[in-house]
């Protein structure tokens, strides 16, 4: 199989596997949202902050490591599967311990068993992270896409009838301890490699030399990502927590598919092109394009369609988040471009370059933080857009070292696409002005307009992004529906 044909099979299944991941949580969250309360989700929000900034320790920056290693042995296997349940068992012991702390510093009782009980998943994350890394270098997300939809799903109902039964944030704990336990059961029992009682020193300082600074880049970044619940929740209320927990899931399901499902790929596949300079910036190229104009589209319908989007699906009692959906929707758009830019550092073997990015970057969010703690929530929201957009700008400036290929130039290749998606969304909100108070037909106005204008554009001006897209479909068309619907036909 060509690399051509691996990138647009891995594309595939890993957007795939993230978009089965993160729609039955999306719809089980919508389910859970319409029982629960805002409270419920920003205690959940509140214990996750210390479980997850523990992940990345546990991770360590070893799958990373395997993944860009060109050719790995068991030895690497057995070294990176002990290592992750050691960092795992040091990880829960260590929150376990500190869960009174936590519970303190959040004035919040219920924390101390709840933030015990989560920490569960950092034992259970590290049993499976070989057979994660294995697959991914394999560029094979078929099988990861069969596994996340099974979990999600078993793990969802079984949340939704804790929920009904009175369980209240229990029901999104167990939720998410029953989701990872039978990811990684699923992932060792169809995987092909065993562990076996090998350790070597040897291949762990190699490992490790890459990815510790991949582990300082990511508990930097995933601190970053965290600090602002853990703000919201320490300076704010719980039910304020919840609302943009609430805003974040709605952003995150299209931008965070598509930004891990193109890291996913890209990874891999620009570390194995390392060397040719000219087809590697050709491919990159396209990849920025490409990316920016999914997650544009997506995004802004997400933008101009809020209002009906929560108070269709949440009701009433979540209309507190539309603003913070509208605002962290601009940021949704950076994403991909984010990740690509540092996609490129990893896969040229600057981690060094990627945990100095991370760091200049994270400095950022001190001043945000003072002014959205002083002048409230719209502030601190405005203000993660802004490291947002000041994030791109540093990391293309460093990746555009290693490929040519400067910050001004990616403006000038996504500035069409950024022009067509703002008319875009000025027609489609201007249409559902016909009729905004009933919010089904809004949306369907806006919506129908939006992607009307994207078609009609897309075919006149023969815009490269819609005709690779309309490629892309109608080359699996061709290769797996219309096959299935022929045999339909016949029997």
């Amino acid at each position: 199989m060509s690399l051509k044909d691996r990138t647009i099979t891995g594309l595939k299944w890993s957007f795939t596997d993230n978009a089965v991941n993160q729609i039955i949580q999306f719809g089980i969250g919508l389910v859970l949202a319409r029982i629960l309360g805002p409270k419920e989700f920003g205690i959940i929000g509140m214990s996750m902050v210390f479980i997850a900034i523990s992940e990345t320790f546990v991770n360590s920056g070893l799958g990373s490591a395997l993944i860009r290693k060109q050719d790995c042995s068991e030895a690497d296997y057995n070294t990176m599967f002990y290592t992750n349940i050691g960092l795992g068992l040091a990880a829960f012991g260590l929150v376990f311990l500190a869960a009174g702390s936590i519970s303190r510093l959040f004035s919040n009782p219920d924390l101390l068993l709840l933030v015990r009980i989560m920490a569960l998943n950092l034992v259970i994350s590290s049993f499976g992270m070989v057979e994660t890394a294995i697959l991914t270098r394999n560029i094979d997300f078929k099988r990861q896409t069969k596994i996340t939809f099974i979990a999600s799903l078993s793990s969802g109902i079984i949340g939704i009838v804790l929920a009904l039964t009175g369980f209240g944030y229990w029901s999104l704990a167990i939720r998410t301890l029953c989701q990872n336990l039978f990811r990684v059961l699923l992932l060792r029992f169809t995987s092909s490699w065993k562990p076996k009682l090998m350790y070597s020193v040897e291949s762990f300082r190699e490992l490790f030399g890459f990815g510790v600074k991949l582990l300082g880049a990511g508990v930097i970044d995933t601190v970053y990502k965290n600090v602002y619940k853990f703000v919201i929740g320490k300076y704010f209320s719980a039910a304020e927590l919840g609302y943009y927990s609430q805003a974040t899931l709605f952003v995150e399901l299209p931008s965070r598919n598509i930004e891990v499902a193109t890291q996913r790929v890209t990874y891999p596949v620009l570390a194995s092109m390392v060397g040719g300079e000219a087809k590697l910036k050709a491919v990159y190229k396209k990849m920025i394009r490409l990316s920016f104009y999914i997650t544009g589209i997506v995004m802004l319908l997400l933008i101009i369609n809020a209002r009906e989007i929560v108070l269709l699906f949440l009701g009433g009692k979540w209309a507190p988040a539309i603003p913070y959906i509208k605002i962290l929707g601009i940021s949704g758009v950076i994403y991909p471009l984010l990740t690509l830019n540092l996609n490129m550092l990893n896969a040229q073997g600057r981690s060094d370059l990627f945990l100095r990015l991370e760091i200049y970057k994270k400095i950022l969010i001190i001043p945000v933080i003072i002014l959205g703690v002083r002048y409230g929530m719209l502030v601190l929201v405005w203000g993660i857009v802004f490291n947002s957009a000041i994030g791109y700008v540093l990391n293309s400036m460093y990746s555009a070292r290693l490929i040519s290929y400067s910050s001004g130039e990616q403006l000038l290749d996504i500035a069409p696409t950024l022009a067509q998606l703002l008319i875009m969304a000025g027609l489609a909100f201007a249409a559902g002005m016909i009729a905004p108070q009933y919010l089904l037909l809004s949306l369907i106005i806006k919506t129908t307009v939006a992607l009307g204008f994207l078609f009609l554009t897309g075919r006149l001006l023969k815009i490269p992004e819609f005709t690779e897209l309309s490629g892309i479909a109608a080359e699996q068309y061709r290769q797996h529906l219309l096959p299935l619907i022929s045999k339909h036909k016949m029997a």
